[in-house]
């Protein structure tokens, strides 16, 4: 074998080699060969690799956990100091027999100089970057010393804007909570955004090697392999694989290429010393295709390409690929005026359904392949189909992408550059190139990979040639330096990524900046084209109403926010933090004008309870009902509107924020509420201009007669007036199928005891049931609901059977004892219904039901 890999990580247990090897070569590096230590100091402690400064100071008991109470304040000093990280490889003379032996760092974060053995290898500046050096010449048989110094990565910020001689725009950097005062230096470092704070995130600057290390030995490799997929279709797929090699002499070679580990083919290859390009042509027949979520299967297809030299193995690299085609459809639209903005799947436009993405933690390396697989496979069983990955996070780790490939969520996928103005100097724009050529190559076989998007919200705040719009940015600035910071802008995002993306990928979209109507065309509220991020409802304050006035082409943005439930508040406060305006419970809201926000929205459609867990509760109502309606709507205006993607899915910490999935992995209300929109069959029953209107939505290609039942009811289930209506779902659209005026609705004198239930039925199935009343929450007459439950062991699940008296509105499902997800929650409950609904048994019968508990609406209004 000439090809090894060995990884260098730390887990607790030897960290374990990837080898390609015939032999079976293999080498362990044994745990806790890293430590770590602040500059300067000689105290050395044990580090995880992959890791954090904060994350190691944390397990050494240097620090408190800083994300509980206020601990965040008190850490502020760690951004502001270096740091140094050692380990000792251990090297046989067989190693050094390789010609090539290459040391690569997948994540250095940030600023690190890098020596071995006394001699410096590598000074990395990209968090986002890969690094791999060639180190045989500085390697010996036997221990070589590797030392990894990280210089503070607001220091050199400070440093880089001090050079520029004036600040840039970055309106999350918290910078005064740091300690910094108004020096918003996040900007010059290619850094994740949201480390230096945002209005969901701490201030948590971390430092570290925060993905794996290993040593790469070999004489000739596969350095990169590129699938093309040229044609696609059921019958057959035309594909190409461009495999990119580096030979240690030349010569004639042959490379195969592998489809499910059976031979596609075998094309030999003259090849020169040193990097080239093979390509080889080859297809697969009878090709089953790869379909976002719900709208068909998900398989993959693992395409081997071996390259061999006089019948010699000599390496092997593999792609998971899915056979698909994704476009990005942009065409003048007559009748809707402007232009459309969807995404066709092989052939067909699709709906894009789901929400925008964010890391799963302030401290990356934490985030465990259950958490990733959680997060993706939530999303999917939501009924969603794309992800935004936004553009102040991170590329994600592979393993996300290869969840998002099994579970059919495609990717929109923002460059790192989000809410600031970026320096243009040649260092930084040759970064940001080598940033995007080593992701986009990265990522470019993924079969979820939809969109390259440039950028999040800077065309609209910057406002180039708009004097009057934007968000105040370029007023600050004399013309020499408006014209300075928009040419870095324009280079950047018009000119380096989209070449990148035409280089790297095969017809790959990409769009400039999120929100744009097009290019040169500022995105506004009355855009016909392009896509929107609708901030109307939240922060300009406008009621959930308008989510039916403003329509977009693609809602790529828009939310509310919540706080989290009860249960997961108590995990990082005290009971005396047990108030929304308590300097804890402010700390862990970063919008500052987040909970009065709440409350101002809170009070006009509910009661304000005095309980502090009634409140959190009511909260979620709040936040779930704004996004189902803004859901339910986006989807009606199919197909005028192809996309409605929410703010946010996920937290990064525990916190006040848009998530529909708080930190500790607790579903929120609006999930729940998700799941039931996002169906590819549904219905959205409003009442408008003195009507009640009902849209029928469907997501599948084909007609569907069905039937609408409608049961007018008191809250003691007594039916009052009921219809059934024949309707027929249309194929891949929406339409109106039905409206009454409500004179002919017996609601006149008991609004505020009525309500109408709206089941969608085909035959005998259910597929969508929702519940309108006709006056506000807080106006409700809700009775006592005589709520019983009764709960049944079944081994892996419990089973809890739900019956009511009179109606139960929202009612919660609460387990005290065990972090348990119900298969749902907060839900209407009417007399004479009966709900069984699941969870896992993750603890004994007795001690779940002993921590089993309800909560409903009509128990916040006493």
């Amino acid at each position: 074998m000439k090809y090894i890999r060995i990884f260098l990580t730390i887990l607790g247990v030897p960290a374990l080699m990837s080898l390609q090897a015939q032999s079976g070569y293999q080498k362990v590096i044994p745990a806790g060969q890293w430590q770590f230590r602040q500059a300067g100091t000689l105290n050395w402690l044990p580090a995880t690799v992959p890791g954090t400064v904060h994350s190691d100071l944390l397990a050494a008991g240097k620090i408190e956990d800083p994300f509980y109470r206020l601990n965040e304040i008190d850490l502020q000093w760690i951004d502001k100091v270096n740091w140094d990280y050692r380990t000792v490889l251990n090297i046989s003379q067989d190693d050094l027999s390789h010609e090539k032996v290459s040391l690569v760092f997948e994540g250095l974060d940030t600023y690190a100089d890098v020596y071995l053995n006394e001699n410096k290898i590598l000074s990395a500046d990209n968090m986002f970057i890969t690094w791999r050096v060639d180190v045989k010449k500085h390697l010996k048989p036997g221990e070589n010393q590797l030392n990894i110094f990280f210089t503070s990565p607001v220091i050199r910020g400070m440093e880089k804007q001090e050079r520029f001689e004036y600040g840039l725009p970055a309106s999350n950097d918290q910078s005064k909570l740091g300690g910094m005062g108004p020096n918003q230096v996040s900007i010059f470092t290619r850094k994740a955004g949201y480390h230096f704070g945002w209005d969901w995130g701490p201030r948590l600057v971390t430092s570290g090697v925060w993905r794996p290390v290993y040593l790469e030995m070999w004489n000739t490799r596969i350095s990169g392999l590129n699938i093309i997929q040229k044609q696609v279709v059921k019958s057959e797929a035309l594909l190409t694989a461009e495999v990119e090699v580096d030979a240690s002499s030349s010569g004639d070679y042959q490379l195969e290429i592998r489809v499910n580990d059976i031979l596609s083919g075998t094309f030999p290859a003259k090849l020169p010393a040193g990097s080239s390009v093979v390509k080889a042509d080859f297809s697969i027949k009878d090709a089953k295709l790869w379909w976002p979520n719900g709208l068909g299967d998900q398989p993959l297809y693992k395409v081997t390409a071996t390259l061999k030299k006089a019948g010699n193995l000599l390496h092997s690299e593999s792609a998971d690929i899915g056979l698909r085609t994704i476009k990005l459809v942009r065409k003048p639209d007559a009748k809707g005026g402007g232009e459309s903005f969807y995404f066709e799947v092989n052939g067909r436009p699709v709906f894009a359904k789901g929400a925008n993405y964010i890391p799963n933690d302030v401290f990356l390396p934490r985030v465990t392949p259950e958490k990733y697989e959680f997060i993706v496979k939530s999303a999917a069983e939501a009924n969603m189909n794309m992800l935004r990955v936004w553009g102040g996070g991170i590329y994600e780790n592979d393993l996300f992408y290869d969840l998002c490939d099994k579970y059919g969520i495609m990717v929109w996928q923002d460059f790192m550059f989000s809410c600031s103005m970026y320096p243009g100097d040649d260092e930084f724009l040759t970064s940001v190139r080598l940033e995007a050529e080593d992701n986009v190559k990265r990522l470019r076989n993924h079969a979820c990979m939809a969109l390259w998007c440039g950028n999040n919200e800077i065309e609209l705040a910057w406002a180039e040639g708009h004097e009057n719009r934007g968000w105040g940015w370029k007023q600050e600035y004399n013309p020499d330096q408006r014209k300075t910071i928009w040419k870095a802008y324009d280079t950047v995002f018009h000119h380096i990524l989209p070449a990148v993306v035409e280089k790297f990928t095969y017809q790959q979209p990409y769009w400039h900046s999120s929100p744009s109507a097009g290019m040169g065309k500022l995105s506004g509220y009355d855009s016909k084209s392009g896509d929107m991020h609708y901030w109307g409802v939240w922060h300009g304050q406008e009621p959930f109403s308008a989510f039916r006035k403003y329509k977009a082409r693609f809602m790529s943005e828009y939310g509310f926010q919540s706080f989290p439930e009860f249960n997961s508040v108590k995990k990082y406060t005290l009971p005396e933090d047990w108030d929304i305006e308590s300097a804890v419970m402010a700390s862990h809201q970063r919008s500052g004008i987040g909970n009065l926000r709440i409350r101002q929205y809170m009070e006009q459609d509910y009661r304000i309870p005095d309980n502090f867990e009634h409140l959190l509760y009511v909260g979620q109502l709040l936040q779930a009902e704004a996004i189902k309606i803004a859901l339910r709507t986006h989807r009606s205006d199919m197909p005028y509107c192809m996309g409605s993607l929410y703010w946010q899915l996920n937290d990064v910490w525990p916190v006040a924020s848009w998530s529909g999935i708080d930190y500790y992995g607790k579903y929120k209300a609006l999930h729940y509420f998700a799941k039931e929109a996002l169906k590819n069959q549904m219905m959205n029953v409003m009442v408008e201009d003195g009507k009640l209107k009902i849209y029928g939505v469907s997501d599948l290609m084909q007609k569907t007669p069905a039937t609408i039942r409608l049961n007018l009811t008191d809250f003691s289930g007594l039916s009052i007036w009921n219809r059934s209506v024949k309707i027929t779902l249309p194929a891949n659209n929406a339409s109106l199928v039905h409206s009454i005026d409500l004179k002919e609705l017996p609601i006149i004198y008991q609004d505020n005891q009525l309500v109408l239930k709206a089941t969608l039925v085909l035959g005998t199935k259910v597929l969508d049931q929702d519940f309108v009343y006709f006056a506000k929450p807080k106006d409700l007459k809700l009775p006592d609901p005589g709520i019983k439950t009764r709960i049944s062991d079944k081994g892996d699940k419990f089973v809890i059977e739900i019956t009511t008296q009179k109606l139960c509105k929202n009612l919660m499902l609460i387990s005290d004892n065990t972090d348990v997800q119900f298969s749902d929650n907060f839900f209407d409950l009417m007399p004479g219904d009966t709900r069984l609904i699941t969870c896992p048994a993750t603890i004994r019968w007795e001690d779940f039901e002993k921590g089993f508990r309800v909560l409903h609406l009509q128990m916040t209004m006493k």
